[in-house]
Order: structure tokens, then C-alpha cells, then sequence
């Protein structure tokens, strides 16, 4: 299990480009398939005042809503898991 999960649909242009990011920065991190996972597309949903953001991005305790690049590097620098 990794520390950093992204919550997303396959066909999402923001979930792929979030995917790539973590990909190039060499993060490891669980893809759940919002297609394939009810309970977890519904919680995303919760999240967003019931809409379906995607990506969701998790990491520990914070949690971050179809995150641009800045956003994204600066929470994993928060957590350590940038340099």
C-alpha cells in the first residue's frame, strides 16, 4: 500500500494527466477505479457536494480535488514525499 492514492476515471483527461505526474516524479501510489469501485465513486462524490470531480488525490489525511501541478507537488513536498 502506497501513501498516496488517486481516485479516478480511466477516460478522465485530469486523471490520466495526475497519474502522469506521480509517474514521472517516480511516486508510487494506488489507482482506484472509479468505473469499477461503487462505494469509492460515492465517497468521491461526498467529497465534491455530489458531483464527480476526478481526480481525488489522497494523501494521509489531506485529500486534494482535480489538483493542479503546483498543488499537487506542494502537498506531497508537506508530506515528505518530495524532495
Amino acid at each position: 500500500m502506497n501513501d498516496v492514492s488517486v481516485y479516478g476515471r480511466t477516460g478522465c483527461g485530469d486523471t490520466q494527466h495526475t497519474r502522469q505526474r506521480l509517474d514521472s516524479l517516480g511516486i508510487g501510489y494506488d489507482y482506484i477505479d472509479l468505473d469499477k469501485d461503487a462505494k469509492a465513486a460515492e465517497w468521491v462524490g461526498e467529497l465534491n457536494g455530489g458531483k464527480q470531480k476526478t481526480p481525488a488525490v489522497e494523501l494521509e489525511d489531506l485529500v486534494l480535488s482535480v489538483p493542479s501541478d503546483a498543488e499537487l507537488d506542494g502537498a506531497l513536498r508537506s508530506k515528505g514525499l518530495m524532495a
